[in-house]
């Protein structure tokens, strides 16, 4: 039986302190290359099927095709008034809208 306090020794085929395990270090190109791949077959795809893939989604889930769009969109939309209006200007926008929808309410 073996003292507990014993200092254990580590094999000699172990890395030595400030030895990297790999020398040569990740072949270049590696680490993306799954990815390359997939966005390649997904590219190949789209061109064959993309469009009718968008509108059968479009048409079959509405859903997924509005989580698509919004999650593509920018994250913050700066809008900015490009024309300032008067008061006057308002008022007669909003009763041009107003004829234009009433019949819709049914009002």
């Amino acid at each position: 039986m073996t003292d507990s306090t014993e200092v254990k020794q580590r094999p000699d085929h172990l890395f030595k302190p400030g030895q990297s395990g790999n020398p040569n270090g990740r072949p270049k190109g590696s680490r993306n290359k799954l990815g390359e791949d997939f966005i390649a077959a997904l590219q190949k795809d789209f061109e064959a099927s993309g469009e009718a893939a968008i509108i059968a989604v479009r048409t079959e889930k509405p859903d997924a095709y509005l989580k698509v769009i919004a999650s593509i969109l920018p994250r913050e939309l700066k809008i900015t008034n490009e024309s300032e209006l008067t008061d006057e200007q308002l008022i007669e926008r909003i009763r041009q809208l107003d004829s234009v929808i009433r019949p819709f309410l049914g009002a």
